[in-house]
């Protein structure tokens, strides 16, 4: 069974989320209109460098400046916002949607940078990415978990998956199609690096996903661990299977969760940490289970959340994650440095 290709349950939730998009408070006339994430002690185009602890570790926005509009707003008036990013490595064109925490725009963090979670859906995540849409409440449980500890203030960043709703590209560089690795590991960090302040070490960059991004998220962290620290990958399969490497076995293998892990661990690092969700309701726990006890080894650190009741939709993962996943994760990444502001 495929398990990337949702049940019809999975889609259900996702044809809701998708079909809604609705605003995450009640205010919806800011739809459309422009928004920015400008830190409001430091305007766009000055020049000023980190300070103090965060100096060392903190990259500036290096420019150009994206143009986002209004997706949606949260019941604390932080937006969800989106632009079209023109990939200048992978020549891709597609809509990234950005979300950035409350205290992203707390003069007391004006010289840090912020972790980075890559947000991917399940399904085609063409032309849209789930995530930003309103009934998930993904963003909205990570404000809430930051506030109460569990969790580091991320910010969220949405990029279409794939590039038309017909296949999955796993989220690689297959040979004749679009060079969706170079879009997801390389184009999209390069973006968000341009437009907020962020981490220089990996260490504050991570992915998460369900189903085919689950994948994604999952492979991207094995194949450059170099640039990604952590990923939380809820029901994903753990080796490639879009039809598309059909004639391209040595590039389908160099993107194989299996043995990337397994070269990892046999080259002794860089440390990554990837935290597997999966509900009782659906299939494929024995073979994460096989997974982490076959690749999980040295450098590669791995966590398992099953959750009772739960089923192969983003519906469940996005609640589990409190019960551990996003706190573990927010353990080994770098978070916000306080300065003397505010």
């Amino acid at each position: 069974m495929n398990r990337r290709r949702p049940s019809p349950t999975a889609l259900a939730a996702t044809a809701a989320a998708l079909a809604s998009a609705l605003p995450l408070s009640a205010c919806s006339s800011d739809k459309g209109e422009p928004v920015s994430f400008d830190d409001p002690k430091r305007p766009s185009g000055t020049t000023t460098q980190a300070k103090g602890a965060a100096a060392a570790k903190t990259l500036l926005p290096t420019g150009p400046k994206a143009a986002f509009t209004t997706e949606s707003t949260l019941d604390d008036g932080t937006k969800i916002g989106v632009t079209t990013l023109k990939g200048k490595k992978s020549g891709f064109t597609g809509k990234v949607w950005v979300w950035a925490p409350k205290q992203y725009f707390d003069p007391k963090y004006a010289d840090s940078g912020f972790p980075v979670l890559i947000a991917l859906p399940g399904g085609p995540g063409y032309p849209n990415n789930y995530w930003m849409g309103a009934d998930l409440k993904l963003e909205s449980s990570i404000a809430r978990w930051s506030r109460e500890g569990k969790s580091l203030p991320f910010i969220v960043v949405m990029p279409v998956l794939n590039p038309d709703a017909k296949n999955y590209y796993d989220g690689s560089d297959i040979p004749g199609q679009p060079r969706m690795g170079t879009w997801m590991t390389d184009d999209v960090p390069d973006f968000v690096r341009a437009n907020f302040r962020t981490f220089k070490s990996r260490d504050g960059w991570a992915f998460m996903g369900s189903s085919s991004g689950g994948f994604v998220g999952l492979k991207s962290v094995l194949k450059r661990p170099d640039r990604f620290r952590a990923v939380i990958a809820s029901g994903p399969d753990t080796v490639p299977d879009s039809p598309l490497w059909a004639g391209h076995e040595k590039e389908r293998r160099a993107n194989d969760p299996e043995r990337l892990a397994r070269r990892l661990a046999e080259r002794g690092g860089p440390e990554v940490d990837l935290a597997f969700q999966i509900g009782t309701e659906e299939s494929g726990q024995a073979n994460l289970r096989k997974f982490i006890r076959t690749y999980g080894k040295g450098p590669v650190k791995t966590r398992l959340n099953v959750i009772r009741g739960g089923g192969h939709n983003a519906r469940s993962y996005v609640p589990a994650m409190a019960d551990g996943p996003i706190q573990w994760i927010s353990e080994h990444m770098q978070a916000p440095i306080p300065g003397s502001g505010g």
